[in-house]
């Protein structure tokens, strides 16, 4: 038993790796948005919150990073969304698969 889950009673704790625990500065850092690919039809909530996110992010044109899956990272604003697709204009315009999106964050913002 290690020594934080000795303090707290709980043996079985998820350990947070350093890059996601909170800045010593007091403000909470930003988590990059990670989307949820299958059964979507079956998680209203987290799909409505998707679609809020993206449409927030589309109305104020805001920068985004977008890793993918295979590590690559595209950079530019998100133009339009449907069920399964992103179109990002950045250097080019690209139309990428949701599911090939491991997660996205605001430029300037740390991601993981």
């Amino acid at each position: 038993m290690n020594t934080q889950a000795a303090l707290t009673g709980i043996e079985n704790e998820p350990k947070v790796p350093a890059s996601l625990s909170p800045p010593r500065n007091g403000r909470k850092a930003p988590l990059p948005f990670h989307f949820t690919h299958h059964g979507m039809e079956d998680e209203g909530g987290q799909r409505q919150a998707e679609l809020f996110y993206l449409q927030k992010q589309i109305q104020s044109q805001t920068p985004m990073v977008i890793v993918l899956a295979d590590g690559e990272h595209v950079e530019g604003c998100i133009e339009w969304y449907d069920r399964r697709t992103l179109k990002v204009r950045g250097r080019d315009k690209v139309l990428i698969y949701k599911s090939a999106i491991k997660y996205m964050y605001k430029v300037g913002e740390n991601g993981l």
